[in-house]
């Protein structure tokens, strides 16, 4: 079935999120309640709402979207490329500029977006966002009345479950599995927050969310039984 599905029909994606403030303590009262109330099973007694707080960047609600990164293949003379570029800034210009690319050049019905762990977390992130902020959704994330079938979607973690709906695997994990050479990451993504309020280096965001776009894409190659990207093949822009 994969085989049906040229690569350059595929958006490749992944994003970065944060709490949406550096501190628990700038949420407004009526905010620490909904939070303390929407976190209460996932800490129990353990953690108190503050100090749970670091790991409010994993709700859409309470978090913000630092990065979107995007690869899409090209082909290019005997080979493909994969070309590699990032949204990142303003929440909602960064939204409205990933908006404007789907729309301009992602729309057509061949066309659909791959993430890893992409259905259960960057496609509804990225959709409740964008309401959140006042944006309109793009056809491509817009799943209201489609059929399953219908959804333009796909998710290398899906993929690799075969059906076993309590299988989880780490986009790292499938890396290694499936003898991908794996980058050399100086973060994970439990250290984004830090990076991003603390050390404020969005540069080194950037890298780590286009790193993995294209170990996804790896990733899905692999899937297909198709040769890996080789470095030269992979051009950020």
């Amino acid at each position: 079935m994969l085989n049906r599905i040229p690569l350059d029909s595929i958006l490749f994606l992944d994003i970065e999120t944060v709490p949406e403030t550096a501190d628990y303590n700038e949420l407004n009262e009526e905010k620490q309640e909904l939070w303390a109330h929407k976190t209460a099973y996932q800490r129990k007694e353990e953690h108190t709402p503050e100090a749970f707080y670091e790991r409010a960047g994993i709700w859409a609600e309470f978090g913000l979207i630092v990065c979107i990164s995007v690869g899409y293949f090209v082909n290019k003379g005997s080979e493909p490329l994969f070309r590699v570029t990032s949204f990142h800034g303003n929440e909602p210009t960064l939204l409205k500029d990933f908006k404007n690319l789907l729309n301009d050049h992602f729309n057509q019905a061949r066309h659909v977006l791959c993430a890893h762990n992409g259905k259960e977390f960057d496609f509804p992130y990225i959709a409740r966002r964008m309401l959140i902020n006042g944006i309109t959704l793009p056809y491509k994330l817009d799943l209201f009345g489609k059929k399953p079938w219908e959804v333009p979607h796909l998710d290398t973690m899906e993929l690799w479950k075969f059906g076993d709906y309590k299988h989880y695997t780490s986009l790292k994990l499938m890396a290694n599995v499936l003898g991908i050479p794996s980058p050399k990451e100086d973060m994970d993504g439990s250290m984004v927050r830090s990076v991003y309020y603390e050390e404020k280096d969005m540069d080194r965001i950037i890298k780590y969310c286009e790193l993995d776009v294209v170990t996804t894409a790896q990733v899905f190659l692999r899937l297909k039984c198709e040769p890996l990207l080789e470095a030269h093949q992979i051009k950020t822009v």
